[in-house]
């Protein structure tokens, strides 16, 4: 859905700068826009047209969105702003990066039970936090929850939640997703956050299972199934949940409100008991009440059902089927219940007969209508615009009929589920009870999204110009594993669906990310280690050597040299130090005392002198050295010499001293 839409371009408010479209819904159209005076990426929710031209919508769209603003949780999106411009109501919300849960199940099929269970405890934190100011959500679906990169959650969409003791007006119709909504929210009846907590379950079957539990061809009948219907239990379509988990599910799915969580915050407790190993024991978390739920009788439905819509309310008759009873009594329930004794079917028995009884009285009061009204002509109302479902509403209110094999066709300018034409037109005259013939919007036709990663930006928009797309909002992102100048990923992703003539933005490599190489050399191996790997950089010795200067196992050099870029990853490599050189001594023996003296130092090594008689050696010159010429030893270390004293005089005793330098 994402691309260009007829609010591209503006400016609300002399503020919010609109860009491109990123969803559309059955009621609104939202769009990512830059705040001009906080300089952030924003999200825009716009009322489509013929909602923001209804009062009532007005009213309550103004009343709700001022509630919502006062929503703060970490699990729900915030919302920052609201107001009216350019003829239409928007709401300014936090932008979140990610993918709503539905897509997901879509791309993947069911989700890891302990995952949707996480998943589940967010969404209630978020539900408890909404229903503790009297704020009942109305239209929770995988759709309206996000995904953020993290893992965690964020619930959206209170467009159409309304304040629990705001004014109620009794209407004929029915907002929400007919796939996620509970059974008293079908027939119109007043709702509590139960009403929440029936939706979340059916959100977790539907991630847990990868399927829904109620589908069929239009909302109506949708909305049929969830008053009067019982899905096939959770194990029965993934045998890998397990029985606790699906007990949860079925009690947030009980057709009585009574019978399910008594709040949100009990649901998030189960939920957190079955992560954390708990058994679950229902009873602690119910306060069951029960009630006589009659059967829909309702009008055709409307495509798209996965959108909010405005649906017929569902009326209640005579003989429904019960819905109070637990799913264990109903029997979908997986484990530990029992199969319905004679009495049970002895009274199905009889409801059956009493609705086919509704059946046929409602089919005798159609033909009477029909036969009575025929031949009269009556004014053929324009639903030009109009939603189908309030379409095929207005024609019925008229006098006429909707025909079954309704044309459905793609329309670039005329949003899904709106009608495009009719047969007879609005404002021509025909007999009550003729066929009107509707042709209704599929929205832009969506075509697969070619997959761009790894191309060069030029190749990429090539490649989608002929695809039928055009190239979006192109970022760049450092990359340890993409080339740079490649494509890292896009928006929609590749082989996803897309909008016909819509946007996709790509991220492009900028190559590895670069950083500045530290100095170490001085250090010990183990300093110089963790300020290298502290940067991203890795550590590798090139050789060791003796150092006058640096100690034993300290960095003697490195490269690359302090300060230069890298990319991140790189190897920095080192010599280590193995302490002092070693020299050979030098042979002083026969040397006067200064020269031996003078050459040791030269040669690096400090003296110690002593002396003795000697009647070989000259007086004032060397007798012997330790250690011994040639030997090896390390600079600095001490030599000993004997200078000899001369020839020992008669009568005196030999003597020695010692000097060092």
């Amino acid at each position: 859905m994402s691309g260009t839409g007829p609010m591209t371009g503006k400016i609300f408010n002399s503020r919010y700068e609109i860009g491109e479209r990123i969803g559309i819904g059955g009621m609104a159209e939202v769009y990512s826009a830059l705040d001009n005076v906080l300089g952030r990426t924003v999200a825009v929710k716009v009322m489509l047209p013929q909602f923001a031209d209804d009062p009532d919508f007005a009213r309550r769209f103004k009343q709700e969105a001022a509630a919502a603003a006062n929503l703060q949780s970490p699990y729900i999106v915030n919302v920052y702003d609201w107001g009216f411009d350019d003829g239409t109501y928007y709401i300014v919300m936090e932008y979140v990066r990610g993918s709503d849960l539905k897509t997901a199940i879509e791309q993947r099929g069911a989700i890891n039970q302990r995952k949707v269970a996480e998943i589940g405890v967010q969404v209630c934190q978020a539900l408890s936090v909404a229903h503790s100011q009297d704020i009942i959500h109305r239209d929770v679906k995988p759709q309206n929850i996000m995904v953020q990169p993290d893992g965690n959650v964020k619930v959206m969409d209170f467009g159409i939640a309304r304040a629990k003791n705001s004014n109620s007006d009794k209407t004929q119709t029915v907002l929400g997703t007919a796939h996620y909504i509970s059974p008293e929210q079908a027939q119109g009846k007043d709702l509590t956050a139960a009403s929440d907590i029936y939706s979340l379950g059916v959100v977790l079957y539907e991630a847990a299972t990868g399927t829904l539990p109620f589908d069929g061809p239009d909302a109506v009948s949708v909305a049929l199934m969830q008053v009067q219907d019982f899905p096939p239990t959770p194990r029965e379509i993934n045998p890998d949940i397990s029985p606790e988990f699906e007990d949860i599910i079925l009690t947030a799915m009980e057709k009585e409100p009574g019978q399910r969580f008594a709040t949100a915050n009990d649901m998030r407790q189960a939920l957190s008991d079955f992560l954390a190993g708990r058994p679950f024991n229902r009873d602690g978390f119910t306060s069951a009440q029960t009630s006589v739920i009659a059967p829909i009788g309702a009008a055709a439905g409307a495509p798209g059902i996965d959108s909010t819509q405005v649906m017929p309310v569902t009326r209640a008759g005579a003989g429904s089927h019960a819905a109070g009873g637990s799913h264990a009594a109903g029997g979908y329930r997986a484990s530990g219940a029992s199969s319905p004794d004679a009495g049970g079917n002895k009274k199905k028995a009889a409801i059956i007969a009493v609705c086919a009884v509704v059946a046929i009285a409602v089919v005798a009061i159609l033909m009477t209508t029909v036969f009575a009204s025929k031949g009269e002509q009556a004014e053929v109302p324009n639903v030009v615009g109009q939603d189908r479902v309030q379409a095929i509403q207005v024609i019925e209110d008229a006098g006429f009929k909707v025909d079954s094999n309704v044309e459905y066709v793609y329309d670039t300018n005329v949003p899904a589920g709106q009608v495009i034409s009719q047969n007879p037109k609005g404002g021509t005259m025909a007999p009550k009870g003729e066929e009107i013939k509707l042709q209704v919007s599929k929205g832009t036709e969506q075509i697969e999204v070619p997959d761009v990663t790894g191309m060069t930006e030029s190749e990429a928009e090539r490649a989608l110009v002929a695809a039928g797309f055009t190239l979006g909002n192109v970022t760049e992102e450092a990359s340890d594993t993409v080339e740079a100048g490649k494509v890292i990923s896009q928006t929609p992703v590749g082989k996803g669906k897309a909008d016909q003539g819509s946007a996709v933005s790509i991220v492009v490599s900028k190559g590895a990310e670069q950083v500045s190489v530290p100095s170490i050399e001085g250090l010990s191996l183990e300093a110089a280690r963790q300020k290298v790997e502290g940067v991203g950089l890795t550590l590798s010795q090139s050789g060791s050597e003796a150092s006058d200067n640096v100690a034993a196992n300290c960095i003697i050099r490195q490269s690359p040299s302090a300060g230069t870029k890298v990319d991140k990853g790189s190897s920095v490599t080192y010599v280590i130090s193995s302490g002092i050189s070693s020299t050979n001594v030098p042979s002083v023996v026969g040397f006067n005392e200064a020269a031996a003296r003078s050459t040791l130092q030269n040669a690096g090594f400090s003296v110690n002198v002593t002396t003795a008689h000697s009647s070989t050696v000259a007086d004032g010159n060397v007798i012997s050295q330790s250690p011994n010429a040639g030997s090896s030893a390390k600079k600095g270390a001490t030599v000993t010499i004997t200078v000899s004293t001369g020839p020992e005089s008669s009568g005196s005793s030999s003597s020695s001293q010692q000097t060092t330098s």
